[in-house]
């Protein structure tokens, strides 16, 4: 492995609210961690808006990358190793050449996929998971509606719901019918021109990423003890809200259904750190198919 430097190119948000490309000192891990050279980091829309608290801060919590270094206590890993992971919010992100991690959050990387395609897996890929498994208790042979399901969480609901063998719904911008199809959904309704609740039959769940009037509209759709979850924003009656948390064992079952073909990461765009300003502006754009990524290092 290369020597790791002292200094780190960096794409740092400051109190102005501008992103700025620049060196500063590259962390080093402590005791239980580990330092990763980033090769790949997804973003997310609205996490320029999370680190207020903290600034100056390196933003995007989806990475994949290398072990470059290890900290003190830690096993089951080695310099060299391919991993992949969704960050701790409340310290430095992912947009660096260098991020230090506790070791508990690293993962195996999909051997199936390149660096780019699993950094866009860890946020959106246990978003869906933890909507559909742990808060929608969702079952084979159940009916969900997957709201926004050419989208960077939804795409993951899609193929998530479909391999625990349950009968998949979804809505979707124009643009996206044939991506939610492809993906697995057995009927997508294109949510520009058609009422969803007037075109679908009663559903046990409904996974809302969209939030909005499309949320807002969502009981009317629901089955007796049918249940509503949404990543985007707090229901107005009964419903739950989550955000999602870091966790290395859904991203082993995430690794290994993409390894086995059952599950594959959405990637809308990818654009060099140089033009992170860029990838934000991008994150923001309606009717994406799949994450934008910033790719740090030319595999």
């Amino acid at each position: 492995m290369t020597a790791v430097p002292g200094s780190m190119r960096a794409i740092r948000l400051h109190d102005s609210g501008k992103l700025v490309d620049e060196r500063v000192e590259t962390p080093v891990p402590g005791p239980g961690e580990a330092l990763v050279r980033v090769h790949a980091a997804a973003i997310t829309r609205d996490e320029l808006e999370w680190p207020v608290d903290r600034l100056p801060a390196i933003p995007s919590y989806e990475l994949s990358g290398v072990v470059a270094a290890l900290g003190e206590d830690v096993d089951g890993l080695a310099v060299g190793d391919a991993v992949f992971a969704l960050a701790d919010f409340g310290r430095d992100g992912a947009a660096a050449e260098y991020a230090v991690l506790p070791k508990d959050l690293l993962a195996a990387k999909p051997q199936s996929v390149g660096h780019v395609e699993s950094a866009a897996l860890p946020l959106a890929g246990l978003s869906a998971w933890q909507g559909l498994y742990d808060h929608g208790r969702l079952v084979a042979g159940e009916r969900v509606l997957v709201h926004g399901a050419a989208g960077g969480v939804g795409s993951f609901a899609v193929q998530l719901a479909r391999a625990r063998g349950a009968e998949v719904i979804g809505t979707a911008s124009t643009g996206g019918v044939e991506t939610a199809r492809a993906l697995g959904a057995g009927q997508v309704v294109d949510n520009t021109t058609t009422r969803f609740e007037e075109a679908v039959a009663p559903v046990d769940l409904v996974f809302d990423t969209a939030g909005g009037e499309l949320l807002e509209r969502s009981p009317a759709i629901l089955g007796e003890g049918g249940r509503l979850v949404s990543i985007a924003e707090k229901p107005s009656g009964k419903g739950t809200y989550f955000v999602v948390e870091p966790n290395r064992e859904q991203l082993v079952e995430l690794a290994r259904l993409v390894d086995g073909g059952e599950l594959r990461p959405l990637v809308d765009s990818v654009f060099p750190l140089a033009e992170a300003r860029a990838a934000f502006e991008r994150s923001m754009v309606p009717g994406k198919r799949g994450k934008v990524v910033l790719r740090v290092v030319d595999d």
